[in-house]
């Protein structure tokens, strides 16, 4: 269809006064009911006979293709276009019209709208029409916005040019009503539409981001229950055994002493003897001979020492048990980090002696004599258990020429003190700092560790208004420093 459109001021009026005078082939419509899905340049309308029954053209209610509001944002430096396109949507009650004429600020005055189709002339003096289109596209906040460009020319290279740089629609000036307001709501619903399946998108997004945060966060509450759990088994177990030896090897300790002295007068009865009647019997000769009183003599007094040792040495296992376990205290009391430190050691004591070609490991203590804090003992001795085994770990695959070592240091820091754990093992890369206190990450191998160990330190730290934090390179070993609060404000 070709429309053929001249303007002609009225004699007699000045220049803004020139309206819009159309001459139009007479064979052809001037009223077509434009598809707007019809390509350009297609023969679409009613006949001349259908348009003369005028009920037809009354009955056509574009507002139903769209029930939202429609805003229109025309770019045109000639305001004679902006009235006439003003004038020709007034009707429409759910259409309000801006216009902009200045295109250096069309983008910005389509942010501070939020038009739902844009209208722009394609040849303005100041901005080239297809340079501010490509603008419109880059532009974050404009990007999506319908692009309908007006143009006096019907030139198929001109629209193909303007739909490669990002028009949406391409019509000729001035757009007959019909058609102008069709094509309007329709690019409009569609954009619509487009922004409520963006809506939607991103709101399906971050449920699948809030459920998936849900899920872990589930996973994380059943892993340290059931490892709560394992441990206050364990704690209780550790109790119970701790309070069935402590009795008896009590009573074994605390008698050595008197065994010791008893052995020694029977010793010097002996010696006695000997020194008084130095012709035995036969009979008590060979028994001498027998038992080689001689060698007993010097072997008691050694075997009583080591006896003494290994019941000392059981007691403090006792101790350390139940300083580890801690349940037979109040859940939250005044205690020594230094002795939780100690007792955990002395229970990881196998880990560190030489086995198997394995270098002895060298424990290195550094304290500041810091005061009793306010504290949860026995998560806080897992902590410290937690992260010693994994130093003893990466050390058990430390070069034999080297001396492997920890060093445990702790010192005041005005109303806080600081732990720090040191080893020379083999060190954590440091792209994987940000996710060892996540649960069931590890980077031990299968069945040797189970992720849990440092996240179940990261939440008893924060249960203790504490932090955590390491340093670590590889081949350059790693530091954990806790930071803790003398008293805690619960």
């Amino acid at each position: 269809m070709d429309i053929a459109r001249t303007i002609d001021p009225i004699p007699n009026q000045s220049p803004t006064q020139t309206l819009f005078m159309f001459t139009v082939n007479p064979t052809i419509p001037t009223q077509p009911n434009i598809n707007p899905e019809t390509p350009i340049g297609q023969s679409v309308g009613p006949s001349v006979g259908q348009l003369a029954d005028q009920s037809a053209i009354n009955t056509f209610d574009s507002s139903k293709l769209t029930a939202t509001r429609i805003t229109v944002l025309l770019i045109d430096d000639q305001s004679m276009v902006s009235e006439v396109l003003q004038r020709s949507l007034s009707k429409e009650t759910d259409i309000d019209f801006h216009y902009c004429s200045d295109p250096t600020m069309a983008i910005t005055t389509a942010i501070d709208i939020a038009p739902t189709i844009i209208l722009q002339d394609l040849v303005m003096p100041d901005v080239d029409g297809l340079m501010l289109l490509r603008w419109f596209r880059l532009n974050p906040a404009t990007k999506d916005i319908p692009m309908i460009v007006l143009s006096c020319k019907e030139d198929a290279h001109l629209k193909a040019e303007a739909f490669t740089h990002g028009a949406n629609d391409y019509l000729i000036k001035l757009p007959d009503t019909i058609e102008l307001v069709a094509r309007i709501r329709y690019h409009s619903q569609a954009y619509q539409n487009l922004k409520a399946l963006q809506a939607t998108t991103l709101a399906a997004q971050q449920q699948a981001q809030q459920l998936a945060h849900t899920l872990n966060q589930v996973q994380e509450m059943q892993a340290q229950i059931i490892q709560s759990e394992k441990m206050t088994g364990l704690g209780r177990m550790v109790a119970g055994i701790a309070h069935e030896i402590n009795n008896p090897i009590n009573f074994i300790h605390g008698n050595v002493k008197h065994l010791g002295e008893y052995m020694d007068d029977l010793l010097n009865l002996v010696k006695l003897y000997q020194t008084t009647y130095p012709e035995p019997t036969e009979d008590i000769e060979a028994l001498r001979d027998t038992i080689d009183i001689a060698f007993l003599s010097q072997d008691l007094p050694k075997l009583m020492n080591s006896m003494k040792f290994g019941s000392e040495r059981i007691r403090n296992i006792v101790l350390s048990l139940r300083n580890f376990s801690r349940l037979d205290e109040s859940e939250k009391k005044s205690v020594s980090l230094e002795h939780g430190i100690d007792s955990t050691l002395m229970l990881l004591g196998h880990r560190l002696k030489t086995e198997n070609g394995t270098p002895h490991i060298t424990i290195k203590r550094d304290y500041h004599n810091i005061p009793n804090i306010d504290c949860y003992p026995a998560q806080l001795n897992q902590v410290f258990m937690h992260i010693l085994n994994n130093a003893i770990d990466a050390l058990e695959t430390y070069p034999v020429n080297e001396t492997p070592a920890i060093v445990i240091s702790t010192r005041q820091i005005n109303h806080q003190v600081e732990i720090k754990i040191q080893d020379n093992g083999t060190g954590i890369p440091m792209d994987l700092h940000d996710r060892i206190f996540e649960p069931f990450f590890t980077t031990k191998s299968v069945n040797q560790g189970t992720g849990l160990g440092l996240a179940i330190c990261y939440k008893i730290i924060q249960k203790h208004h504490a932090s955590i934090t390491v340093q670590s390179a590889p081949g350059q070993g790693s530091t954990f420093t806790l930071t803790i609060p003398i008293l805690i404000n619960t």
